[in-house]
């Protein structure tokens, strides 16, 4: 079996603003044609890192390769072949979506027959053709998402960096979005996705680093993730609040393990155990409650969220007064 080729690695990335330590030893890999997720608090380092990774701030210490290239040595190489979507749409209002594509393309020093000709396959490309004469400014929050997309990919990167490109989308535009960044992760494109959205990152990620002050503490595919909080959970949610006790002996012998006990949301969760698979521990859960006389409201198997796993990664010890 071959070993993974990776498209970005960052090892011990620095970076200090004054006072502010935002990268402190920063570690990446991220396997090429992949979707990886940076996950992280606000101030956690993510936009820093990529703003390194795409040579717009240069570390203090640590180096860093992008598709191959290093990021302080072959800078200019590192600008050719990667492309950013940032926080912000970077469209003009008023030019067209070609007009807006063709710009890009100029900018990147494209000729003019050429601007035209990429302009015109990425509005193909990205669903926009039909709007392709109308100013942005009459775009939905999806259209100018896709827009803002497309001109990221004038070069045709090998690395697509996007830095919370659904903040402030409704559902529907977002997953528009979403289904453009999985087109061009399929279409061999790696991309590397900051977000705060963990459903974001739980449906496009096949790889995940969560970042907090500065540096990356935990890393793995999203299922990996979610076992370090035990795996499955049966979940029992009572209509009466006097059966809370009972139900939560019930299946502390049922599932043969602590239960955790929400008694203003009526809801008891245990893990499941042993080896008899998750139906069986169902099954033995449903049969206990019943047999002791009590009514659940729902009950059903439930694996960790995304959302659980970062905020306990991300939580902070309080400090003493």
């Amino acid at each position: 079996m071959s070993e993974p080729v990776f498209a970005v690695v960052a090892e011990g990335l620095r970076k200090r603003y004054g006072a502010t330590e935002a990268l402190a030893g920063l570690d990446l890999r991220v396997p090429a044609g992949t979707v990886h997720g940076l996950l992280g608090p606000n101030g956690a380092g993510k936009t820093t890192a990529v703003r390194v990774l795409t040579t717009l701030a240069r570390p203090d210490a640590g180096h860093a390769t992008v598709a191959g290239h290093d990021v302080v040595r072959g800078a200019a190489a590192v600008r050719r072949r990667v492309g950013l979507v940032g926080q912000h749409p970077a469209v003009d209002d008023v030019l067209t979506g070609r007009q807006n594509l063709v710009m890009f393309g100029r900018l990147h020093h494209l000729g003019p027959r050429t601007a035209r000709r990429r302009a015109d396959e990425l509005l193909e490309r990205f669903g926009l053709a039909g709007a392709a004469g109308r100013p942005a400014a009459q775009y939905s929050g999806g259209m100018r998402r896709r827009l803002d997309l497309a001109a990221g990919m004038i070069l045709a990167p090998a690395v697509l960096f996007l830095d919370e490109p659904t903040t402030g989308l409704d559902p529907r535009s977002r997953t528009e979005v979403w289904d453009e960044v999985r087109a061009l992760a399929g279409g061999g494109t790696t991309v590397v996705l900051t977000t705060q959205y963990l459903e974001e990152a739980d449906r496009l990620a096949t790889g995940i680093s969560v970042v907090d002050s500065g540096r990356v503490i935990a890393e793995g595919s999203p299922d990996a993730l979610k076992s370090r909080l035990g795996g499955d959970r049966i979940e029992v949610v009572l209509d009466d609040p006097g059966a809370l006790d009972a139900a939560a002996g019930v299946l502390r012998r049922a599932a043969g393990a602590e239960v955790d006990v929400d008694a203003e949301a009526l809801r008891l969760s245990a893990p499941v155990t042993g080896r008899d698979g998750r139906a069986a521990a169902l099954t033995e859960a449903v049969r206990a409650l019943d047999g002791a006389g009590v009514r659940a409201a729902d009950i059903g198997l439930r694996r960790p969220t995304l959302d659980e796993v970062f905020l306990r990664l991300t939580e902070k010890e309080e400090v003493p007064a």
